[in-house]
């Protein structure tokens, strides 16, 4: 997500180095295990200390070393730990398939994974698992404020020429369209996502697959459609003003205030809608041209394990015991909109008490519509290869400044040439 801080990751990487010694052994042996983990607004260091302290306690002499990334793009700088030889033994969310290929990560037992979750193959990569499907996101959904279209006598969209006309007839009444905290890549990138999810994967979903094969491309004409679609919200000036200069936090305490009547974002928004605000938003899928349900689909996870982890056994039992923690599970529910994905328990099993707008999301998820991966976000076997993730994003940042949507399209193209070489 947030690109990350230098001078934070170099004091990190010394704290690390300082403090990654390890005994190992057998019998009552100590072993010492550090993990990845990660900040944000819902899993804050409170929630860290104490889903460590419970899972560590059914593991006896284990003691876990946390190394906190200095920004939730845990992949860069787990990337940077590695090249200075401190890969850490356990990995908070990251995405696997840019360490399987080199043998860094051990993958979980089948026979567990298939006893504890929904979708067991939901993360898979090549009939393998490297982290537990505990939990999914759709990314995006678009979340409107019911106050404000009721103002301007309009009802959700089903359809993209509906879309069009919502926001038109929002714009007339003085009321901004579409927050969008652009100044954050991964936030700038979820009007693009969800237009080539709905449009391209939701006709296609073996798409990226097919990527990968060579037979299409970025620059094809159906993904420069979808992209041009973002360019005209763009030129249409249905964006809150300077969008690329409101970071992620601001566009949420933005929309929550009541400044713009849409705001397309990952379902862990629904984390951050206060309480006293809890009737006063809606949700409907990106929309589609014939007004199908195309649901953008991300099955997540909790950690993976290191292959080079002084004891996996230990740490294969510390990653088991923290995924399904219904503790853990819990706090991600109402804190991070997650939708839970373990087996034999409903929404009642984690004692949650979760939004209407909660109840509307998690409703998609259980019914019977098309889900597709969400474009630069999963993480089996669609994940995209190198950096392509940001360079999606990237591109979406890039329309709010340029007309050459064909030539941005060609831009993905070439950076997948380059990353599958």
């Amino acid at each position: 997500m947030i690109r990350r801080c230098l001078a934070a990751a170099a004091a990190a990487i010394a704290l690390l180095a300082a403090g990654c010694s390890h005994s190992t052994g057998s019998g009552n042996d100590s072993v010492t295990l550090t993990y990845l983990t990660f900040n944000s607004p819902s899993l804050t260091p409170a929630f860290w200390q104490t889903s460590i302290a419970n899972a560590q306690k059914t593991v006896p002499g284990l003691t876990i070393k946390q190394v906190v990334a200095p920004s939730t793009d845990r992949d860069s700088y787990a990337k940077q730990l590695q090249a200075s030889g401190q890969f850490p033994d356990l990995l908070q969310s990251i995405t696997p398939s840019q360490y399987t290929g080199a043998g860094l990560l051990v993958p979980y037992d089948q026979q567990w994974i298939n006893s504890n979750f929904l979708l067991p193959e939901g993360n898979a990569i090549k009939g393998k698992v490297y982290i537990p499907p505990t939990n999914s996101q759709i990314i995006p959904l678009v979340f409107y404020n019911k106050k404000l279209f009721t103002q301007a006598g309009v009802q959700p969209p089903t359809t993209s020429a509906q879309f069009l006309s919502v926001c038109a007839a929002l714009k007339a009444k003085g009321i901004t369209p579409l927050e969008l905290g652009g100044n954050d890549p991964f936030a700038a990138g979820m009007p693009l996502t969800g237009a080539i999810s709905a449009d391209v994967l939701g006709k296609n979903p073996q798409w990226i697959q097919q990527r990968f094969a060579g037979s299409v491309h970025f620059a094809d004409p159906d993904v420069v459609a979808a992209a041009t679609k973002v360019r005209t919200l763009v030129t249409s000036g249905y964006f809150a003003k300077d969008a690329l200069n409101v970071s992620y936090a601001d566009s949420i305490k933005a929309f929550n205030a009541g400044k713009a009547a849409m705001y397309p974002m990952g379902s862990w928004y629904l984390g951050s809608i206060p309480k006293d605000q809890w009737n006063d938003f809606g949700v409907f899928p990106w929309p589609t041209d014939d007004g199908s349900v195309v649901l953008p689909f991300a099955v997540g996870g909790s950690m993976a394990i290191s292959a080079k982890a002084p004891d996996v056994k230990a740490a294969t039992a510390f990653a088991q015991a923290w995924s399904l923690d219904p503790a853990n599970l819990k706090s991600l529910i109402e804190g991070d909109g997650a939708f839970p994905m373990l087996k034999g328990k409903t929404l009642t099993d984690y004692q949650v008490t979760v939004s209407p707008v909660f109840q509307q999301s998690y409703k998609f998820v259980t019914d019977d519509n098309k889900k597709v991966s969400a474009i630069a976000w999963v993480t089996n076997d669609d994940a995209m290869p190198g950096t392509l993730n940001n360079d999606i994003y990237a591109a979406s940042q890039a329309l709010f400044n340029t007309d050459d949507v064909a030539g941005e399209m060609k831009k993905l193209d070439d950076k997948w040439a380059s990353a599958t070489k």
